[in-house]
């Protein structure tokens, strides 16, 4: 059956935005400011999804320092969060495919909107860097609500903000690469979309299927031809 498509909406990093390299590459200062080893891209690209705190400790465990204090935790942390304000955009990029999507999206005039765990103040540099702040049709951050993901509430507000009320939840799509993404959209009653080409940790890929997402993607493309080419959805 087709099913008619009001909105999509997207979690960021990992799923709309490959934003690890950007990561990779302040962690890498870090280590060089400090005299440290550099973990391994694939372990900081697992810890992106998880936010600045996870990336953070684990060039702190990388180098044996598991057993700093709070504070230096929270210095390394904001160290982390200035440099990457800092210089927000150099290597972060639309996953291939996405622009297809969006804009494919934008001529069919279907909205598009984001709903992430991601600092408003960063997405916000970010989305302007990209030139897709003016794109998006709704953008929910963790500020604007009381609860976060997994927690449906950013999930009603964006439908609030995109007029969609919520008993039509389910011909909006929520694409995420992280079971609070899945949670969230399905505690919402959306569709929901498991990008597993995200930040996603290689002990959770054989549990994927339990998270109970209504589709499953194991690449971009495959996004992209599950949204434009399968016939599954239809635009309005």
């Amino acid at each position: 059956m087709t099913n008619f498509v009001k909105a999509v909406l997207f979690d960021l990093d990992g799923t709309l935005i490959d934003t690890a390299a950007d990561f990779v590459r302040i962690i890498g200062k870090m280590s060089s400011e400090h005299g440290w080893q550099v973990p391994s891209d694939a372990d900081i690209r697992e810890q992106v999804s998880a936010g600045a705190s996870a990336m953070v400790e684990l060039l702190l465990r990388h180098n044996g320092q598991s057993a700093a204090s709070e504070k230096e935790l929270l210095d390394f942390r904001q160290q982390f969060l200035d440099e990457y304000d800092a210089d927000i955009y150099v290597d972060s990029v639309l996953f291939n495919g996405l622009e297809k999507i969006l804009s494919t999206l934008e001529q069919n005039q279907v909205p598009w909107g984001i709903v992430t765990n991601k600092p408003r103040y960063l997405t916000e540099k970010l989305l302007k860097a990209m030139q897709l702040d003016e794109r998006c049709s709704v953008l929910v951050c963790p500020e604007d609500v009381a609860r976060t993901k997994p927690d449906p509430e950013s999930m009603y507000l964006a439908l609030e903000k995109l007029g969609i009320p919520r008993g039509g939840s389910a011909c909006v799509l929520y694409v995420g690469d992280h079971i609070r993404d899945i949670e969230a959209g399905n505690a919402a009653g959306m569709t929901t979309i498991l990008a597993a080409y995200g930040y996603i940790a290689v002990a959770e890929k054989k549990k994927l299927k339990k998270w109970g997402a209504n589709y499953i993607v194991e690449t971009p493309e495959q996004l992209e031809k599950l949204m434009l080419s399968s016939g599954k959805f239809e635009y309005l």
